[in-house]
């Protein structure tokens, strides 16, 4: 594989709403903060325009300001495209706990909230996971804003998709395997199984399939590998997991899953690396990345 430098990328918070010309240019309107800088970071996927809110969240760490996860929120269906994160080393500790203080996202206009009660039948699932995000209390906090929940059947939410977050948390958290880790979750807001009206009266479509991409950098090495799963009830319960091998089942190539989700992911990589590492063949990646 190619070996490429990993540039720095410069961390920023703002809050951007993006709309599309008929000529597809991007009109920014900004917050407070250039956001071109921030949408350089290689977990961005492409943003795709239209009445998306970009939001993304960090927190003080010293003289750093470490970003926890950012969003691009879809305010028509009423949940995110896809939350993106990145473990190194200074967001793979552990230590914070679990904070569950629920929450509208107060980075959404308030005419956009959606209540922070359960969805009726649904779980509250995480995008990023509280567990993704344990290095700081306020980092924790911030998992639980509703921007990076999506309404699950409880058996699926429990007992099968935990079986992904551990998988990219045990990853994450392995220095040896990853330098960094960039990490893209969602669910699909236009392949639903319905919707359900959440606790403040909105309309929230219900994926019918979640999906993680995730790229690796290695000593100056790049890997990529995607995973697609479908939303149902699968049969497990507390007392028998789903086992670790669905995760490796569920695996494919960025090129398979960008054409799934219709995501362009890590765009912002060079195009001849990008080119090549999304298409390897998956057996392949199997090895590398089992």
């Amino acid at each position: 594989m190619k070996r490429f430098i990993h540039s720095s990328i410069l961390l920023l918070s703002a809050i951007v709403v993006i709309s599309c010309s008929e000529e597809n240019d991007l009109n920014i309107i900004f917050s407070s903060i250039d956001f071109g800088k921030y949408e350089s970071r290689l977990e961005v996927p492409k943003l795709s325009g239209g009445d998306n809110y970009f939001i993304q969240h960090s927190v003080k760490i010293g003289n750093d300001s470490v970003m926890t996860y950012c969003l691009e929120y879809n305010t028509a269906k009423n949940h995110s495209r896809w939350v993106a994160f990145r473990f190194d080393g200074k967001t793979r500790d552990l230590g914070s706990g679990r904070n569950e203080a629920w929450a509208d996202d107060p980075k959404l206009p308030k005419n956009n909230h959606i209540g922070y009660g359960t969805f009726s039948r649904y779980t509250r699932g995480h995008l990023c996971a509280s567990y993704d995000r344990q290095y700081n209390k306020e980092a924790n906090r911030q998992t639980f804003y509703m921007t990076n929940m999506s309404p699950q059947q409880y058996d699926f939410n429990s007992y099968y998709w935990t079986v992904f977050e551990s998988y990219v948390q045990g990853l994450g958290r392995d220095a040896s395997f990853a330098d960094t880790l960039y990490v893209v979750k969602g669910g699909t807001i236009d392949q639903t199984l319905g919707t359900v009206i959440s606790s403040g009266g909105k309309v929230v479509v219900v994926p019918k399939y979640y999906f993680i991409a995730l790229l690796r950098f290695k000593a100056g090495n790049y890997s990529t590998i995607g995973f697609w799963i479908e939303h149902k009830d699968y049969g497990y319960s507390d007392k028998n997991y789903a086992p670790s091998t669905v995760v490796r089942n569920s695996a494919m190539n960025i090129d398979q899953l960008e054409a799934k989700t219709g995501i362009d992911f890590f765009h912002n990589l060079p195009d001849l690396t990008e080119s090549a590492i999304e298409s390897e063949d998956i057996e392949t990646l199997k090895a590398d990345w089992f």
